[in-house]
């Protein structure tokens, strides 16, 4: 496959039209707009940030690059699976992972045609992306990119910061996106950690709110 062809495919992947159901979920930041965390442009900023090199992006990338090294072992990815489960911090947390990775794996196994089994998200997409040979340095700045995106894309049904503020958040967070990327290249197992406890925090409250958008 050339490499065009592998890019403009990981953009698909990646894509807000991929059928993931990704905008029904906020990862807590519905709880942290709630607590006033999460109020404008700048705390948005600060807080995707966050999640980037502390949270959920950083472990995300981890997951991304085990299950593209496990990729052509399915029962290894099943196992790697089971693990990355046990770090979900809250049951919508879990929930928001296992969901899009179960819509992620079905639409690569129906029009792929890879076999890839119901994992959670960023390991899914790490293993069909090793069963495809795509770049692995390439795909997973873009993740963590899509990862903010949507998220940026969540704020916006709950705050007034319109499209180009969102633009600008996007655009700032292009060094963190490359930075994670980079600082998990090597690490492992090791950089698997989050100190984003307001985040956790958050979601926690999301999940009992009276009224709610998301379902995380």
């Amino acid at each position: 496959m050339q490499a065009e062809d592998a890019t403009l495919t990981l953009q698909q992947w990646l894509s807000p039209s991929f059928p993931l159901g990704a905008f029904a979920y906020s990862h807590g930041l519905e709880g942290a707009v709630d607590m006033g965390l999460v109020h404008n442009e700048d705390t948005l900023r600060t807080w995707l940030s966050d999640l980037l090199h502390r949270g959920t992006g950083r472990c995300d990338a981890v997951w991304l690059r085990e299950g593209y090294a496990a990729g052509e072992d399915t029962n290894a990815v099943r196992r790697l699976d089971e693990e990355a489960r046990a770090f979900a911090i809250t049951h919508s947390r879990l929930q928001e992972s296992v969901r899009q990775g179960a819509a992620f794996a079905r639409t690569l196994r129906e029009v792929w045609r890879l076999d890839i089994p119901d994992l959670i998200l960023p390991l899914a997409v790490g293993a069909g992306a090793r069963r495809r040979g795509y770049d692995l340095e390439l795909l997973v700045p873009l993740y963590l990119h899509a990862f903010v995106s949507n998220l940026v894309a969540a704020t916006q049904r709950l705050l007034p910061i319109g499209q180009t503020a969102g633009q600008r958040v996007l655009v700032s967070l292009q060094s963190d996106c490359r930075a994670v990327a980079q600082a998990t290249e090597k690490t492992g197992r090791s950089a698997l950690y989050s100190n984003t406890f307001l985040s956790d925090i958050a979601s926690m409250r999301q999940e009992s709110l009276k009224t709610r958008i998301f379902q995380s």
